[in-house]
């Protein structure tokens, strides 16, 4: 741990980014923040829309805050881009969808590169086409060294569902007497998720005015702070996540342990 990291993963801002108005305490950036990215399809079709073009404003709208989390200090960004539960969305959703990841990943492979951007994607890719697969396989090859800003993008994925891959694969190590069943403890599962290497979201966001977690991070979240915003994704900005951040830097983290 470095000297200016705290021991929940936090990274004090300076002193005159600090100050403010409103800051009752030194703030703090959140070194892993996730985002549950809600409300593309209503955004469209309050405009009369097809529900598409919401997703793609949405893919916009995350180009923009991927270029903007180092600078406001996020280490770790994960987004939630397609849940195991979207399956029962029209097939012509689904398929347009599958598209727009399979063309986010052409057009923008040569700025995360460059940008020093680490690409990862967590969930189950059995059931996706073998093309978008492919290049979920090449990306993450060729950024996996790099060592700025950890996007991770959360597709085909439901907590749920990972951690029962997770528990089968626990099972089977135990079965096998490659592990034995006393060591099958929480860190040995942690280690079999998806998310393994990576911190656990200090800050979850959901955008669209929807307060609940919808299957995504259950066992990574468990001490997570969460803010829900009334904002459709299309509409959120990296300022407003810049805002939520000051918020989060004036909380009180405390994983169980009584309040001052």
């Amino acid at each position: 741990m470095s000297r200016n990291e705290t021991a929940t993963g936090a990274v004090p801002l300076p002193a005159a980014e600090a100050a403010g108005p409103e800051a009752a305490a030194p703030a703090r950036v959140p070194a892993h923040v996730a985002i549950i990215m809600d409300g593309n399809g209503r955004w469209a079709t309050e405009r009369g829309w097809p529900r598409l073009v919401g997703h793609r404003r949405g893919a916009e709208r995350v180009k923009e805050v991927v270029a903007a989390a180092p600078g406001l200090g996020i280490r770790c960004l994960t987004v939630y881009a397609f849940s195991t539960e979207n399956w029962k969305r029209s097939v012509e959703e689904v398929i347009g969808l599958m598209r727009l990841f399979s063309r986010y990943i052409e057009q923008e492979a040569d700025r995360l590169a460059a940008e020093n951007v680490q690409m990862r994607f967590i969930g189950d890719r059995g059931r996706l086409e073998s093309r978008l697969r492919r290049l979920m396989d090449g990306i993450e090859a060729r950024t996996r060294h790099n060592s700025g800003l950890r996007l991770t993008v959360a597709i085909n994925y439901g907590g749920r569902d990972e951690i029962l891959r997770a528990a089968r694969s626990l099972a089977a190590a135990v079965a096998a007497g490659d592990l034995a069943p006393e060591a099958a403890d929480e860190a040995a599962l942690a280690a079999r998720l998806d998310t393994a290497g990576l911190p656990d979201p200090d800050l979850v966001i959901r955008t669209s005015g929807e307060t609940r977690i919808s299957n995504f991070l259950l066992w990574q979240s468990a001490y997570s702070e969460y803010e829900f915003v009334p904002t459709l994704w299309p509409d959120f900005t990296p300022e407003m996540l810049g805002d939520i951040l000051g918020r989060y830097g004036r909380r009180e983290r405390r994983f169980g342990a009584a309040g001052g």
